[in-house]
């Protein structure tokens, strides 16, 4: 789940011009990837696959009892989701191969399936850039990863996607770190500007990334594609990336900070107008790339046996602009006298070192899964209402 960064208060719109320009300057394309290939799947509908794992959640009251919350995927959903996975690939090269390894199963079952409770899930495989890569980056080696390899294959899944699958479906566009610049730059090339594809987009989600706008505008990066400011806007943007209100972006912060004249967008999806709210999160029980081992949820507990869990009341979140970091600020009412835990995991760690640039990085989607889960529902019906019906 971690994305290539730079450093510097300025790092991720850097990085992500740089990306731009590296494919912009590809003299030749990457040989294109077959998509009507089952196997370069992640995720399709109508088979057993990485979003059809167990997604049952375990929901600890503030006086430790419990509950379990079953999941159920929609029957006939109206809509499609289409994810692009955050770097998480462990392959040994710059560029990811595209078989289906753990780290991929993982995390398309932290964040992409439970959107199967409301819509289809299509999830290519790319060429990402490894971690391998990105780590070699953060130590000051030269980049050798191709990024334009990773940006074709997302382009030709998401083609195949619209050729073969789509049927005139509204979709909307999920994605975290690496995954939402990969769609970021999709929005830009693919949709931006361009009416005829746009009606088909009912919103976008790039998560965990900055989406750069010009300071007191909807838009930036996306000239014409708006940031959302209701659960009923359609054709906008969903975007943020979360940080402890207690551990604010510091001065060279990896996320929250753009250049002179710009913001990074924040849309709440639990208050998309704007203030504070409780969200719905849906926080994984097992080891996250980079975080301590799980957490005692609740004390003198049974483990949680289930793959995620919930805190009814806990976690809240708020966008704010602050020092000159716009962000989704996250805080926890927690009670040292009762039993549940008074902390969640997800920040970025090195041993046991915090790295207060990342945020809460590797929990960005959990943290609003569910309000993620039905503003993407609440949308396609404010998208559907829109068509004539057939």
């Amino acid at each position: 789940m971690i994305g290539a960064r730079t450093t510097g208060a300025t790092g991720e719109r850097i990085m992500l011009n740089t990306v731009i320009a590296l494919i912009a300057a590809q003299a030749a394309a990457p040989v294109v990837t077959d998509y009507s290939k089952e196997a370069n799947w992640l995720c399709r509908p109508g088979r057993q696959d990485a979003c059809t794992a167990p997604l049952d959640a375990t929901v600890i009251a503030a006086d430790g009892s419990r509950t379990i919350e079953r999941f159920v995927p929609a029957a006939n959903p109206k809509f499609d989701c289409f994810y692009v996975y955050p770097t998480v690939s462990t392959d040994d090269t710059p560029n990811s191969d595209l078989n289906i390894d753990e780290a991929e199963r993982r995390v398309a079952q932290i964040q992409a399936a439970r959107f199967r409770s409301v819509c289809r899930v299509y999830a290519p495989m790319y060429r990402q850039v490894t971690l391998k890569a990105l780590r070699e980056v953060m130590m000051g080696k030269p980049m050798t990863a191709d990024f334009s390899i990773a940006y074709a294959d997302v382009k030709a899944a998401f083609d195949s996607y619209m050729a073969r699958d789509n049927g005139g479906r509204g979709v909307v566009l999920i994605g975290h770190s690496q995954g939402s610049r990969m769609l970021t730059m999709l929005l830009a090339r693919e949709f931006d500007g361009k009416p005829q594809a746009m009606k088909q987009l009912i919103s976008a989600m790039p998560i965990g990334a900055n989406v750069d706008l010009t300071a007191g505008q909807r838009t930036g990066v996306l000239k014409s594609i708006p940031t959302c400011t209701t659960a009923n806007d359609t054709g906008c943007v969903v975007s943020y990336v979360s940080f402890r209100a207690t551990v604010p972006p510091p001065a060279q912060s990896r996320f929250a900070r753009a250049g002179q004249g710009m913001r990074v967008a924040c849309v709440n999806p639990a208050a998309p107008g704007g203030g504070k709210a409780r969200l719905d999160a849906y926080l994984p029980t097992g080891s996250l790339v980079g975080t301590p081992q799980p957490v005692q949820w609740s004390k003198g507990s049974a483990p949680v046996i289930t793959p995620f869990v919930k805190l009814p009341g806990m976690v809240a979140g708020e966008c704010v602009e602050r020092d000159g970091a716009s962000y989704l600020s996250i805080t926890l009412d927690a009670d040292p006298a009762d039993p549940r835990t008074d902390d969640i995991p997800g920040d970025v760690m090195d041993g046991s070192r915090r790295l207060d640039d990342w945020g809460l990085h590797l929990v960005d989607m959990n943290l609003a899964m569910g309000d993620l889960v039905k503003l993407a529902a609440t949308q396609a019906d404010a998208w559907a209402a829109t068509k004539p019906r057939k």
